[in-house]
């Protein structure tokens, strides 16, 4: 027993260094590091417990050392946070320099919300529709209607649109992904749209590029119905979803895609091939195979350039919201780094959030220091590119 409290300070201090550096390549480790970085303000409440027992008992190199871990364990759990609400002072202005206006509607960080989740939603209604049958598989989409606050007149006005598209490595994942932010967004007054699209192996690019412009022709022809705007969509992906919403987003040179959002995504992908590993978290190469069909050859190259935003970004290109976490092992946060100075030679309007903490997935905790700067620079995103009709 005497060991007991040293090797649980030892433990709470390696976790809280996992917000610090990069975790291993192993799946497990990934989700330790959303654990430490998005809830550790939670877990740092062990180590000051712990601190206060053994503060308690006589003095000994065990307890002074059981200390000092509590310590590290402490500031490293509680560093997301700090950091989160020193990024937070400067984001509003930041937006507002890349989009014009792009100040939420809500505070950009809040300890209350941190810890109590404040951050009620209003009951919102979702159905499920089918909106194509590609050689006879059935792809749905879930429809959040949005929550109308305007009154009369903006009952009879079209809402803009997100259409989110899920992650899961392109050959996983479905629509009903962090459903609770779609809730979210309905109950400020958007309509959400979360798809489904073919997955490979079995089906390789583009048919999920077709899938995506086959989702949003559907929204289209049934605006009315819905009460959306058809000429103001905005599309929002993560992981394997990012790259497919700057690829149509930019790719398909439609009007009506007024923004896109791009969450811890990668973006070019022939670079993607080039370090792509087998070893990996994800077995990355084989996913890259089964997704494009092989690498970058002369036979693969034209597919390679049109599942790529980075190669497709134009002048013209929707403007981008990219968020990614620096310590991101299944996602290198490279990829939005180079998505952004790509856009910035274009003059692309654009923000790169980037978490210094964060790692994939950082939003599942929609309240966390990473959910929470997203959530304000998503709102003031949208606010700018697709403002509601109030």
């Amino acid at each position: 027993m005497k060991f007991l409290f040293p090797v649980l300070a030892l433990v709470l201090a390696a976790v809280s260094l996992l917000t610090m550096v990069r975790a291993p390549d192993w799946m497990w480790a990934w989700k330790l590091t959303i654990l430490a970085g998005e809830f550790g303000h939670w877990l740092a409440l062990l180590p000051v417990v712990l601190a206060v027992i053994i503060a308690l008992q006589p003095a000994s190199e065990r307890r002074t050392l059981t200390l000092a871990l509590c310590a590290v364990a402490v500031i490293g759990l509680l560093r997301p946070a700090y950091s989160a609400q020193s990024l937070a002072k400067k984001l509003p202005a930041e937006l507002d320099t890349a989009f014009g206006s792009g100040a939420g509607a809500r505070p950009a960080w809040s300890w209350a919300r941190l810890y109590g989740r404040f951050a009620n939603h209003v009951p919102t209604g979702m159905k499920t529709e089918v909106f194509a049958r590609p050689e006879g598989q059935e792809l749905k989409v879930d429809f959040y209607a949005p929550v109308r606050t305007g009154g009369a007149q903006s009952a009879r006005a079209g809402v803009p649109c997100i259409v989110v598209i899920h992650g899961g490595g392109w050959d996983g994942g479905d629509r009903t992904q962090l459903a609770g932010w779609n809730a979210r967004w309905a109950a400020r007054g958007y309509a959400v749209a979360a798809i489904s699209y073919r997955l490979a192996p079995r089906w390789r690019w583009p048919a999920q590029s077709d899938d995506v412009l086959a989702a949003i022709a559907w929204l289209k022809a049934h605006a009315i119905e819905l009460g959306i705007d058809p000429t103001r969509f905005v599309l929002l992906g993560r992981s394997a979803g990012g790259q497919l919403a700057t690829a149509v987003g930019y790719g398909s040179r439609d009007p009506a895609i007024r923004g896109v959002i791009a969450l811890y995504a990668p973006q070019d992908m022939p670079f993607v091939w080039s370090v792509s590993r087998e070893n990996d978290a994800l077995n990355s190469a084989r996913l890259m195979r089964q997704y494009m069909g092989g690498p970058p050859d002369e036979t693969n190259r034209s597919r390679y350039l049109s599942a790529s935003g980075q190669l497709l970004a134009r002048a013209d290109s929707p403007p981008t919201l990219l968020v990614h976490g620096a310590l991101d092992t299944l996602s290198w946060d490279r990829h939005s780094e180079r998505l952004a100075a790509r856009l910035a030679e274009l003059h692309v309007p654009h923000y790169y959030l980037r978490l210094p903490w964060g790692t994939h997935g950082f939003d599942f905790n929609p309240d966390g220091p990473g959910g929470q700067l997203a959530d304000y620079a998503m709102d003031g995103f949208l606010g700018t590119v697709v403002p509601l009709m109030r």
